[in-house]
């Protein structure tokens, strides 16, 4: 009960290992990272109060790498037959049981392991082990708290038995938004600012935010994948880019399409959202959303940052300094959130709201 187990994009281990150890320390709480499996991680603290102080005071929200987090209880190893009988075994032996709260379970596959064969027999594995599991007492039936038992499965030979706080953690499971692509949708680029939406807002926020009839500009637009997401929320879109627009989104009317440099070009009049998915340096791209919330030209900008190859995370750290010492310097509050979704690749997507 002392270890916390990270899921992050596969090849990204390290930087999310980095920044839960810095996270952790500036709680005072100390510990190391281990990758354990592709796309994951083990963080282990000097002791199980030291791992409760990390659960009350970080959130999943606040990690930029992490896309999901869970307490590990143990690794089991599972034999060729009988795996419910396994499993239940093991969490009966426990020395401290799960809380009451603990409602159901979920088998996971963590993204990076890409073999068909346990993906269907996590689907099929879970009704039998999750009717086993309350027969005996150690899931509660009928419990509304939304704490889980989450099993990772990286393999046919073990799996991780591991807990998740229903207010700590993604609002995916295990950080994978698995979105619909639109047909219409002029790119799948589209899905990076729909999944942002639902992170950085979550359910209560979504419409609150995204109501109709705001203004918005898109800065290297074309061809349309972020813009369509803004019309497809009732905005009116000024589109900033040489190349070409998608026809049938012209044809929306809801849409301007300005041809012109995006580091450059500033609206006459400010607008509500700014949104940015230029392939650019991460520090000039930072640079750019900092002037636009200091020069007052709007309210909300959710962009992305192409990281480089080597030190990813430490080119986060400039590009969130850059931004936050630009604005204090000019008296402006601001909330810059950061995650690397499911749907982004080699960057991470951050917010920037003035407040």
């Amino acid at each position: 009960m002392d270890s916390i187990v990270c899921s992050c994009r596969p090849g990204f281990e390290t930087e999310a290992g980095q920044e839960i150890v810095e996270k952790a320390a500036a709680l005072g709480v100390f510990g190391f990272f281990k990758p354990v499996f592709t796309g994951g991680l083990v963080f282990r603290a000097s002791d199980s109060a030291a791992l409760t102080r990390i659960w009350r005071d970080l959130h999943c929200k606040d990690l930029v790498f992490t896309r999901d987090w869970w307490q590990l209880i143990e690794v089991t190893m599972l034999p060729q037959t009988d795996r419910v009988g396994a499993v239940v075994a093991a969490l009966s032996d426990l020395d401290q049981p799960l809380p009451k709260a603990t409602g159901r379970m979920e088998a996971i596959v963590p993204d990076g392991v890409d073999d068909p064969s346990l993906h269907r027999f996590a689907k099929k594995w879970t009704p039998p082990l999750s009717r086993a599991l309350k027969d005996a007492g150690i899931l509660s039936p009928g419990s509304d708290a939304g704490h889980r038992l989450e099993l990772l499965l990286p393999g046919f030979d073990k799996v991780w038995l591991c807990w998740s706080d229903a207010n700590n953690r993604a609002p995916f499971s295990a950080g994978v938004a698995r979105l619909r692509q639109p047909p219409e949708a002029p790119s799948r680029s589209s899905l990076k600012l729909e999944e942002a939406w639902h992170v950085f807002f979550g359910r209560d926020q979504f419409l609150q935010q995204l109501g109709g009839g705001q203004q918005a500009v898109d800065l290297g637009a074309a061809p349309g994948g972020w813009t369509w997401q803004l019309v497809n929320q009732g905005m009116m879109v000024t589109a900033v880019d040489n190349g070409p627009m998608a026809p049938d989104l012209m044809a929306s009317g809801h849409v301007t399409h300005v041809r012109a440099d995006g580091f450059s070009w500033r609206p006459r009049r400010a607008v509500d959202w700014l949104v940015c998915d230029m392939v650019e340096q991460p520090r000039r791209v930072a640079a750019l959303m900092a002037a636009w919330v200091r020069e007052g030209l709007c309210r909300h900008a959710i962009f992305n940052l192409k990281l480089p190859m080597k030190q990813r995370y430490a080119e986060w750290q400039l590009c969130e300094a850059l931004i936050l010492d630009q604005l204090a310097e000019a008296g402006i509050e601001v909330r810059l959130a950061a995650k690397h979704l499911y749907h982004d690749r080699e960057e991470i997507t951050c917010y920037l709201e003035r407040v």
